[in-house]
């Protein structure tokens, strides 16, 4: 918060304290926002046996469900991306998404039939997909350059993996239980009504970084917004177009292994449901764990080694989903190596931030998760599905560990942006025997 000086009219420049306490408590607020969307995205899932007691739902119609929020998710995330770079304003569209999809959510426990919930996922979707490109760029912009990659890597992957990942299960499944899954919908209203009117009251258009070079960093991303960028300069950017097309390849990987393997566990290894439950909790905790790791390593090595090293170790998850049979030994396996959920920070967040400049940073963010939805959350179930009844489930976790070994050959190709990295770099370089002294 600005205050005034001695002289009427002079504000006082922010200081680094009170920068520093907006970025922690911007990243409250937004680590819960995000986490809630994947909360309610995730809701579905586990409260279907339950509707299908109501509704009867065939697995096509559960399949439909879930592809139809991908797919509106992808759409108004590219264009809430655009359009928020186009006015400058990113406060009103996120408290409006917020609100909206927590409407959306809690409509899905008043609906009557397989139309009714249909439309409420598509509209929920629509609502959900502008969160995340809004709520990045507002945290990079918030956020000082060692600590960028970890911010950002707790908004968007330890917040999913907690909400979604693990409380999501938890909650729903025991308020189904209690009471019936239409309340489970219905209960998810307050917490979204009450994170919007956090994000009215304490989110700023502009964060004090952004007025202020604090502590003396000169970080583009802080820096003003500049002239607008068309959708085709952004795309010119090399690491723009790995990062969208890493996107469509990564979310093959996840959208797949989660879908298929709660299915492959009991039906193929023969896990009883309970023992299938504390493996995929599993998946949470990894979630949660390598989702802030990740890009917290990739602060100090590199954004480009990252991702080759953790998405090669990412594709040995699924892997183990078929070839460990004992059920400890594949929890074990499942926390060390489903490591990917941390890239999604670089590829969708973190990469592009520092590629572009601040006037395109919506719309990158937005491009990059809404084809790689599009691709990876929309086209890819249905294909490992359909691949599956061909040939046997096992395809499904194969077609998995391929989408994660095309991103490491795509990482192969990304030019580094890590602030950190490229100062060591440049200081090689220009030292005494450095890049000269090392050519001779």
């Amino acid at each position: 918060m600005t205050g005034t000086s001695n002289h009427p009219g002079t504000a006082v420049p922010p200081t680094v304290g009170e920068a520093n306490r907006y970025e922690n408590r911007l990243l409250l607020i937004l680590f819960l926002s995000f986490g809630f969307v994947f909360f309610d995205r995730q809701a579905l899932s586990f409260l279907a046996p339950f509707i299908n007691k109501d509704f009867s739902l065939s697995n096509t119609e559960l399949g439909t469900l879930s592809g139809v929020l991908a797919l509106t998710w992808a759409l108004s995330g590219m264009v809430a991306g655009r359009l928020s770079d186009r006015l400058g304003r990113r406060k009103p569209f996120l408290v409006a998404a917020v609100v909206l999809f927590s409407c959306f959510s809690a409509a899905g426990g008043l609906v009557a039939g397989f139309i009714g919930l249909l439309a409420a996922r598509a509209l929920m979707g629509v609502a959900e997909g502008a969160v995340l490109p809004l709520s990045q760029s507002l945290m990079v912009e918030a956020s000082r350059e060692h600590r960028r990659g970890l911010n950002m890597g707790l908004l968007q992957g330890s917040s999913a993996g907690l909400l979604g990942g693990i409380l999501a299960p938890l909650a729903v499944v025991w308020i189904a239980q209690q009471y019936s899954w239409r309340t489970a919908f219905l209960v998810t209203i307050i917490p979204g009504l009450l994170i919007a009117a956090w994000i009215a009251k304490s989110v700023r258009e502009t964060p004090p970084r952004g007025k202020a070079r604090v502590g003396g960093e000169t970080d583009a991303v802080a820096g003003p917004a500049g002239p607008k960028v068309s959708v085709r300069e952004v795309l010119g950017h090399r690491n723009i177009v790995l990062c969208v097309l890493a996107a469509c390849c990564y979310l093959t990987w996840f959208v797949v292994i989660i879908t298929f393997t709660p299915t492959y566990l009991q039906t193929v290894k023969g896990f009883s449901p309970g023992t299938m439950s504390g493996v995929m909790t599993c998946f949470g905790v990894a979630w949660v764990l390598w989702g802030f790791l990740t890009p917290a390593i990739s602060d100090r090595i590199g954004r480009k080694p990252t991702m080759i090293v953790f998405s090669a170790v990412a594709a040995l998850c699924p892997i183990a989903v078929v070839y460990v049979a004992d059920p400890l030994a594949l929890a074990l396996v499942v926390v060390f190596t489903y490591t990917g959920l941390g890239c999604f920070t670089l590829f969708m967040a973190t990469i592009p931030a520092e590629t572009v400049p601040r006037g395109a940073l919506a719309t990158a963010l937005g491009l990059v998760m809404g084809v790689g939805e599009l691709a990876g959350g929309f086209l890819s179930p249905m294909i490992a599905g359909r691949a599956s009844d061909a040939w046997g489930l096992e395809v499904a976790m194969f077609i998995s560990a391929g989408g994660a070994v095309a991103v490491v050959l795509l990482s192969c190709g990304l030019r580094e942006t890590a602030p950190r990295v490229l100062r060591r770099r440049a200081a090689r370089v220009s030292a005494p025997g450095g890049a000269a002294g090392t050519a001779e």
